[in-house]
């Protein structure tokens, strides 16, 4: 994998996001590299899922500040936010394919929807199946989502996740509820695309397979904070009860 790190693309301070009397973010802070794929691993409620909407300006933050690509989420309109979120990918747990939609349909729907990006695209097909092509499943392109397989399914969605070119790519448990030779198979695809395209990924999982097989780096997300952070071999071997509860 890239070790060559040296552009911060994304950087949040001192995040905080309450909801009432919930304290969900309690001062985050993180920095993603150029090329990195940066883990985050966090008990359910941890705040990994609100963090994520702040950072695509889905949710405001109480305080803090994201920079995205050297832009301040928070000073964006609309529109300058909705061009940004084309550099920005997401692979949803649940693949989120549109299921009256066939394969085709589902990959150029972005292309139709974000025309600032790459213009109107009179024949879509080589955008599709050179994204197609990248997960191995060209011959998918005229079923429908109702005909794959769950490991299929996740893969036409990263398809559909790299047909805009991203610059950035967030994945929320790519390999929850795939059995272990499929998982493996999305995690061969995820170091692939990192190393084709030059992607920053930031990778939500409770998957310790999964953190080991394809971080360069990870934080660990305690009561609202970064608690730790470093390699998967220097995290594993920290004596401290509360990381260790996590790779148990």
């Amino acid at each position: 994998m890239n070790s060559n790190q040296n552009n911060t693309i994304i950087e949040i301070k001192n995040l905080k996001k309450s909801y009432g009397n919930n304290h969900v973010l309690n001062g985050f802070n993180m920095q993603l590299e150029e090329g990195e794929n940066l883990v985050i691993m966090g008990k359910s409620g941890s705040g990994k899922s609100v963090m994520i909407k702040c950072l695509i300006g889905l949710e405001k933050p109480d305080s803090g500040t994201i920079s995205v690509m050297d832009k301040d989420i928070s000073t964006l309109e609309h529109e300058e936010l909705d061009e940004l979120r084309t550099e920005i990918g997401f692979l949803f747990q649940g693949s989120a394919l549109y299921d009256s939609m066939t394969v085709r349909e589902n990959l150029e729907f972005p292309l139709r929807r974000h025309t600032k990006k790459f213009g109107v695209i009179k024949d879509t097909t080589p955008l599709v199946l050179e994204a197609l092509n990248n997960v191995g499943l060209a011959q998918t392109i005229n079923l429908m989502p109702e005909e794959l397989s769950g490991g299929m399914k996740r893969r036409i969605a990263l398809a559909r996740t790299l047909i805009l070119q991203p610059k950035i790519i967030l994945y929320d448990e790519p390999t929850t509820g795939l059995d272990p030779i499929t998982a493996k198979e999305i995690l061969l695809l995820m170091k692939n695309i990192q190393i084709k395209y030059n992607t920053s990924s930031i990778i939500i999982t409770h998957d310790v397979d999964c953190a080991r097989a394809i971080s360069n780096r990870m934080i660990l997300l305690v009561d609202g904070v970064n608690y730790s952070e470093g390699t998967f071999d220097d995290l594993n071997a920290s004596k401290d009860p509360k990381i260790q509860a996590f790779f148990k």
